[in-house]
């Protein structure tokens, strides 16, 4: 009963920090897309945003090879948009609710053979490491945006920090 509890508890988690990225990329700016990164001239904002999903993709692909999970297709991040990312971000969700699933059925233990990862084997440790990567590239644009001079409305950035509303809306 207990483990039925944190595995649910688990995905919640998960799907809300999704519900977090999408409402970012769901309301930012057109114009912001297409900006350079200050220091990294052949790097964009629309950059991050892709890899968010295609990171996602590459550890589906690493992990859920084990649970016969099969990752999304990787998007093009120099030429994604909204549309195609948001799309995207859903498939990367889906296969990795279906990656932490697995991995909880197996009391909690996650194959991660990869030399260099520095993640402990369980599915605790791996989903926060996933909020955490994406929590980071979200603060990175957002302070990116007011570097740039195009500082997001607090209704974007407050809502960012909005769980309550984004689990709801997660579990619609």
């Amino acid at each position: 009963m207990k483990s039925d509890i944190l595995s649910q508890d688990v995905i919640a988690a998960w799907q809300t920090s999704n519900r977090v990225t999408e409402y970012l990329f769901e309301n930012l700016p057109d114009q912001l897309w297409e900006k350079k990164i200050p220091g990294y001239p052949r790097r964009t904002i629309r950059m991050i945003a892709g890899h968010i999903h295609n990171a996602r993709c590459t550890w589906i692909k690493m992990i859920g090879a084990h649970y016969s999970i099969k990752p999304p297709d990787p998007i093009d991040r120099r030429r994604t948009n909204r549309t195609t990312l948001l799309s995207a971000l859903a498939k990367s969700n889906k296969a990795m609710t279906k990656l932490l699933e697995a991995g909880l059925q197996q009391k909690g233990l996650l194959t991660i053979n990869v030399p260099w990862s520095n993640i402990p084997p369980d599915v605790v440790h791996f989903m926060a490491y996933m909020v955490a990567h994406e929590a980071h590239h979200r603060g990175q644009i957002v302070l990116l945006a007011r570097e740039l001079g195009h500082g997001l409305p607090s209704d974007i950035t407050n809502g960012l920090w909005q769980w309550k509303r984004r689990r709801l809306e997660s579990s619609k």
